[in-house]
């Protein structure tokens, strides 16, 4: 969900995860049994690749906030 006072920026990386998201279950649907080992693959191949794109810091900083906000969103879970 795309808020209406996001940041250009927070929408144009809104857009790129639907754009992954649909690949990523394409991709883990073509898996089958391997579905698991799919995600997980296309994370540390979407990791290189944005290490490429941009440097291991920045790549670095935004797997910390990914990291988290998946602490939070468990914490929170449990309440």
């Amino acid at each position: 969900m795309t808020d209406q006072n996001n940041s250009p920026a927070e929408a144009m990386f809104d857009k790129a995860l639907d754009l992954a998201e649909k690949h990523l279950e394409a991709a883990m649907k073509e898996g089958g049994p391997l579905s698991s080992y799919v995600a997980v693959a296309m994370i540390e191949a979407a990791v290189n690749q944005a290490v490429e794109e941009t440097s291991h810091e920045d790549v670095v900083d935004m797997l910390r906030d990914l990291a988290s906000q998946i602490e939070q969103d468990a914490e929170e879970g449990d309440e």
